[in-house]
């Protein structure tokens, strides 16, 4: 498909997604063909390794099927996230409506979460230099995706939908249904908890005359 892509023209608009074409000329294979389209020689190289790294762990963990049902659901998540944000209506969605995104960078964000849920203290090399505990790693390109500029080539959207879409997928995976209020209430319970724990917490120490010798 790279090869593709540099000799046949139309290739990427064809097989791209492109919200426009999807929505106004239901050009439907585009939320999966996206996925096999890159940009440049260093696109598919980066996105290539990163699976190889990640992504054959969870391959001998899960086994092939149940990894590339899990992959390509990470990569039409990110697809649908594409879609909805190109409907908003701001500057940078009307762009987004009519011009292709590429890529397997979707996915992939999804395979490292997974391999940040399972491997939270695995370290992570930063620019292989420094290394950071994977979770926190995953936690930083989550932010880096949510908080980035839509424009400047990168489909931000589509790397926080995999994101977002493999974090719900492990967690229906977990045993029974996944329910995203109720996912939202308890950790907002939890954070309640903690905080009220580390105000009335119990210190060791007090005056001579604390039969326990606590102070509360």
């Amino acid at each position: 498909m790279f090869l593709a892509q540099r000799f046949v023209p139309g290739v990427t608009r064809f097989l791209g997604l492109t919200p426009e074409a999807v929505i106004e000329r239901l050009q439907l294979w585009q939320p999966l063909t996206y996925m096999f389209l890159h940009g440049g020689v260093f696109h598919i190289l980066f996105n290539m390794l990163t699976l190889w790294m990640f992504g054959t762990e969870f391959e001998r963990m899960w086994g092939t099927r149940n990894f590339l049902r899990y992959y390509f659901t990470c990569g039409l998540a990110a697809a649908a996230a594409t879609l909805l944000l190109a409907l908003l209506p701001f500057d940078f969605a009307e762009l987004m409506y009519v011009v292709p995104t590429i890529g397997a960078s979707g996915a992939i964000y999804g395979v490292l979460v997974a391999y940040g849920v399972y491997f939270p203290n695995r370290p992570i090399y930063m620019y292989l230099v420094f290394p950071i505990p994977a979770k926190y790693f995953v936690i930083l390109l989550g932010a880096i995706a949510f908080l980035a500029d839509q424009g400047g080539g990168i489909a931000h959207a589509a790397h926080l939908g995999g994101a977002v879409g493999g974090y719900f997928m492990l967690k229906s995976r977990g045993g029974g249904r996944f329910h995203p209020i109720a996912e939202l209430k308890y950790r907002y319970l939890k954070w309640k908890i903690g905080r009220v724990k580390r105000k009335f917490d119990v210190y060791s120490g007090g005056r001579r005359d604390d039969w326990d010798r606590h102070i509360h």
